[in-house]
């Protein structure tokens, strides 16, 4: 059996746009035209693989700024490594290597406490459907190698709704699985040499387009109830649905990836952490049908029942496009909450919104302490969109008295070149989004009648072009935005 071990090395980080040089020089000379700030940092410290025999760990000392990688050094190295291969794989895009999948992790499950074990994929066109990964275990992609997703749905089975949303997404009841799927699981890496997961989604999007989809359909690589993540350096392309879905997880890095997807293709998120802690999203492109990243937590009274937050999010250096959705999404399915949140460092354009936070009546929980800052937005439909509206529940039994709670939204550093509407900001009534901080906020190319759109709002401004609604002229607080 092949027993070669990939090289790890350093983390590539392959993508060029955009130019980071660029927007240094542009959040500068923005900065020189308007009151210098420097909001409150949120601290997301923890290292992917904890130290074996510390009890607590340093969290201060242990986080990078500037990489959540570095946090724990080199990739692990598996001390069982093997090929697909070794198991009977063919590699050449019409051969079935389900059976293989599933054969090789069911025997390095075994080396899960021995060292753990690494299945390495190597250049060919492995066509597959679902399968399962393993503890301490590491998927590795060689260059050239492309995984591609079944074209037969009954290689995506029916598994059971998500408990914090109580019936699949799409449809009611039970949701096909993920083509890459995992559940209690403990340090696992899926990475390569840029290697490609393809999962051939388009037989789905047409399935939704015309109606006949029966069960909600499968993202591309799910893990659920799991610590220790880290998904690198690889390209996914065409998922089904939701791309990447860490759910009910901790410590998950998601670093260096590429994601694509048609811009009509429908649903197609790029990245969304789900009731999730302690998770850094850093340095992708993305383009999709959907929301480039979506933070998530719970729909309606069962998200509300489970009451999983998602917290301490940091996402930053990511850039790409979505016609129909946002750069970053918060919500709408918040129902369990999320707080502390940091998107910082991206580039946006040709989309139709920006940033945006949205929720209903029914959804209850809250979003609370998020930071946004340093966002370069081209062309881009609604830089800043906060709204209600959502409009979509699980069941009859929603709960119209479950008012989200929204406070503390520090928004700096923002430029948008070629905007078409000015930010919307629509709160709830008897719940309006409270303590809204806007600085150093420049939105050009607006008609002169465009103006801010603001209900059930409150906060306030310092530095902002055009000037805001009046329910954000700081409201006699001189501290709001300090």
């Amino acid at each position: 059996m092949e027993s070669e071990k990939s090289n790890y090395g350093a983390i590539m980080v392959y993508f060029t746009k955009p130019s980071w040089a660029f927007l240094v020089l542009l959040f500068t000379v923005i900065a020189i035209l308007s009151l210098q700030i420097s909001p409150k940092a949120i601290i997301l410290p923890f290292p992917l693989f904890p130290v074996p025999g510390s009890s607590e760990l340093d969290f201060e000392s242990d986080f990078d700024p500037g990489s959540c990688v570095t946090t724990f050094g080199e990739l692990p190295e598996r001390k069982h490594v093997m090929s697909l291969k070794d198991f009977g794989g063919v590699g050449d895009g019409k051969t079935s290597n389900s059976a293989a999948f599933r054969k090789a992790l069911d025997y390095m499950q075994r080396f899960s406490e021995k060292g753990g074990a690494q299945l390495n994929v190597p250049q060919g066109k492995w066509l597959t459907g679902s399968f399962n990964l393993t503890s301490n275990f590491t998927l590795f992609l060689e260059q050239g190698a492309v995984i591609l997703g079944s074209q037969d749905p009954e290689e995506w089975p029916i598994v059971e709704p998500l408990p914090s949303y109580g019936r699949g997404r799409e449809r009611l009841g039970g949701r096909h699985i993920s083509l890459i799927h995992g559940d209690g699981l403990t340090n696992v890496v899926i990475t390569g040499n840029n290697g490609t997961i393809d999962g051939q989604g388009r037989i789905w999007w047409e399935l939704w387009w015309n109606r006949t989809l029966n069960h909600t359909r499968g993202h591309l690589v799910e893990l659920m109830n799991s610590r220790n993540i880290l998904i690198s350096n690889l390209t996914f392309r065409n998922s089904p649905f939701w791309t990447i879905h860490p759910v009910y997880c901790s410590n998950v890095v998601v670093k260096g990836m590429t994601i694509l997807a048609p811009l009509n293709a429908p649903n197609t998120d790029g990245i969304d952490p789900d009731s999730s802690t302690n998770v850094c999203i850093e340095d992708c492109y993305i383009e999709s049908g959907d929301d480039l990243v979506a933070i998530k937590s719970g729909w309606d009274q069962y998200g509300i029942k489970m009451a999983r937050p998602s917290s301490n999010i940091k996402v930053r250096r990511i850039s790409g496009t979505t016609p129909t959705c946002s750069g970053v999404g918060i919500g709408s399915e918040m129902s369990g909450g999320i707080f502390n949140v940091t998107i910082e460092n991206m580039h946006v354009w040709n989309s139709a919104a920006g940033v945006r936070i949205k929720t209903d009546k029914g959804r209850g929980g809250y979003i609370a302490n998020i930071t946004i800052r340093n966002i370069m937005m081209e062309r881009v439909k609604i830089p800043i969109r906060l709204s209600r509206g959502s409009n979509d529940h699980p069941d009859d039994r929603w709960d119209p008295k479950a008012i989200p709670k929204i406070r503390g939204i520090f928004i700096s550093n923002i430029v948008s070149l070629n905007s078409t509407k000015a930010p919307v900001l629509a709160g709830i009534r008897g719940a309006s989004f409270e303590g809204l901080c806007f600085k150093n906020v420049t939105l050009l190319g607006l008609s002169p009648n465009e103006a801010w759109h603001c209900e059930f709002v409150s906060g306030c401004t310092n530095a902002v072009f055009p000037l805001p609604c009046p329910h954000l002229q700081n409201n006699g607080s001189s501290t709001c935005c300090s």
